[in-house]
């Protein structure tokens, strides 16, 4: 049997799945798209750091005035989350008040970058999804009628 080009190809991204994911065995401990994505795949975190790209220096309240709609609480939370994974860093000044700075380090920088390419991939692709919801939602509508 021949194996072609795109059967190559196809081989390479089933092995790098493979890398990815483990063994059912090893999950919990070798996973670690599983940990990165239950660590900082919602929605705030990923704000919080496209929105600390745009700038060097963030202050908490003009980052909180940046991101539509996350409570004070939940940007607390979320730094919190990121500055324990080594993605952003908290500068505190010895000032009365004090003057508080967030910016991402070199880790998050290098996520920022992954983010915009998945952006750029969400732009390119956002009239096919919708598209497709709008068939999902239709195909749903017609078995709730029969």
């Amino acid at each position: 049997m021949e194996v072609t080009i795109v059967d190559n190809q196809q081989l390479e991204i089933q092995k790098k799945i493979d890398k990815v994911l483990c063994g059912k065995a090893e999950v919990e401990s070798c996973c670690p798209i599983k940990d990165i994505l239950a660590r900082f795949g919602d929605k705030w975190s990923i704000y919080t750091i496209l929105t600390l790209g745009k700038q060097e220096k963030v202050r908490f309240n003009e980052l909180k005035s940046q991101i539509t709609g996350v409570s004070q609480r939940m940007l607390t939370v979320t730094l919190r989350s990121l500055e324990e994974d080594g993605l952003v860093s908290r500068q505190v000044y010895p000032e009365i008040p004090p003057r508080v700075e967030y910016s991402l380090t070199p880790l998050g920088q290098g996520l920022l970058l992954q983010l915009l390419q998945l952006a750029d991939w969400a732009k390119l692709n956002i009239d096919q999804i919708l598209e497709a919801r709008e068939k999902y939602a239709k195909k749903e509508k017609q078995v709730q009628l029969t």
